[in-house]
């Protein structure tokens, strides 16, 4: 697929890392705030980046941009986050036009999720455009490719099983609680963290476990609340969060804290306490573990969990890489039809032109004639003509470049 020329001679570049090969505590390092996502933005615009897509969760943080080598994308990711270009390039992945296109349907699509067909990444992709858009770093390359995908998703889970079981990571907390907490309907959660992680937790808690046990705690009330009134839940002060860890059996922290936000400090239950900390940076201290009751789980140990469920998803892989591979052959022929757009348009004018001297020629020697109708006609000439070197160019790919070449010497076109 020819991406090159896009954007004249820039390539188009995915550059990142993820679960895959990078840690909590990595990706942790390379996570990137919601403000330093639109310094990121902003200071690509500054170095004459022509578009850029930014995507941070806690399973990945990537961007998607042009660039004339991967390193001005490197090198962007390292200057707003707490991560080395060192330390990326130990578990970090770069993809270049194609290769990058491929990735970002298969990310976009959850089937290169930690847990297979979770979609909420999509939701974050969509989030990551209408940023970039509002600062107009979206060209027509990117708002076609980025839509290709959303159409992809929305194929994939209508016309599959893929997603069936809602499977995320907060399904999956929700999941290992069922199995390891015994009575879990009589027992007292905590919730610390409201944002989507937290609300998608807290919805899965409560069709799932039958707990009206369930607390929750934000740093600011207001959001605590919001979330509350939708299913009636207790909401506390952040200031109580220790007094109400005592009373605890089950802690789910999903906060968007950039260092841990609890430790053993917080902690003077002698009870057993199930922690699960699904924020990333981490947002439990690993000092909790040296209390005797308390076991602590992470994010990745979550995602690792496999089921009857997952392995059913599994079988639905390839049903969804073929809507995948459907949809990027439309992109390609789209793709295609761009490169054949700028000597289009000039042979139409070259055209109209020499329609226009022919008129004014004819007028010179036979006087004020009224050419409306034959401007009309020949207009229609012209667009026809053009639409069918169009779709030869289309259809005849492998001879397309000759041929390009061969209108242009012809006609002796200069593209606009």
């Amino acid at each position: 697929m020819q991406v090159q020329n896009e954007v004249s001679k820039l390539n188009f570049y995915c550059i990142g890392l993820n679960y895959k090969k990078a840690d909590v505590e990595t990706r942790g390092n390379f996570s990137v705030s919601d403000t330093n996502q639109e310094n990121i933005i902003k200071r690509a615009q500054e170095e004459s980046i022509p578009s850029l897509l930014v995507i941070s969760t806690c399973n990945r943080t990537e961007l998607y941009g042009f660039a004339q080598h991967p390193f001005q994308l490197i090198k962007l990711l390292c200057e707003y986050t707490h991560g080395t270009v060192e330390e990326f390039e130990q578990v970090a992945y770069v993809h270049k036009n194609s290769n990058a296109i491929s990735h970002l349907f298969k990310m976009g699509t959850g089937l290169d999720s930690q847990i297979l067909g979770d979609f909420e990444i999509i939701g974050q992709l969509k989030n990551g455009f209408r940023l970039s858009k509002k600062f107009q770093m979206i060209n027509p390359f990117m708002e076609r490719l980025i839509n290709a995908v959303i159409q992809a998703s929305k194929r994939i889970k209508n016309e599959t099983e893929i997603s069936s079981g809602a499977t995320s990571v907060s399904f999956a907390s929700v999941q290992y609680i069922l199995k390891n907490v015994e009575h879990i309907s009589r027992k007292n959660i905590l919730l610390f963290g409201t944002g989507k992680i937290g609300r998608n937790t807290c919805e899965n808690l409560i069709k799932h476990t039958d707990n009206s046990h369930i607390t929750l705690i934000n740093r600011t009330k207001t959001k605590a609340e919001e979330v509350a009134g939708k299913f009636n839940l207790i909401v506390k002060d952040y200031a109580n969060i220790q007094a109400e860890i005592t009373q605890t059996d089950v802690l789910v922290v999903a906060t968007g804290a950039q260092n841990p936000t609890i430790s053993k400090n917080l902690i003077y239950s002698k009870k057993p306490l199930l922690i699960l900390d699904l924020s990333v940076p981490r947002n439990v201290s690993d000092d909790v573990m040296e209390l005797e009751n308390v076991t602590l789980v992470h994010l990745d140990q979550l995602s690792q969990m496999t089921d009857e469920t997952l392995m059913k998803r599994q079988e639905q892989v390839p049903h969804a890489e073929k809507i995948i591979e459907e949809i990027i052959a439309e992109f390609s022929a789209w793709l295609e039809t761009r490169k054949f757009a700028p000597t289009i348009k000039a042979l139409k004018t070259k055209l109209t032109l020499m329609r226009d001297k022919e008129i004014n020629q004819y007028r010179k020697k036979n006087g004020d004639v009224d050419f409306s109708d034959a401007a009309i006609i020949s207009d229609k000439m012209i667009s026809k003509i053009t639409s069918q070197i169009a779709f030869h160019l289309r259809e005849e790919q492998h001879s397309a470049d000759q041929d390009l070449a061969l209108i242009q010497k012809i006609f002796q076109l200069q593209n606009s």
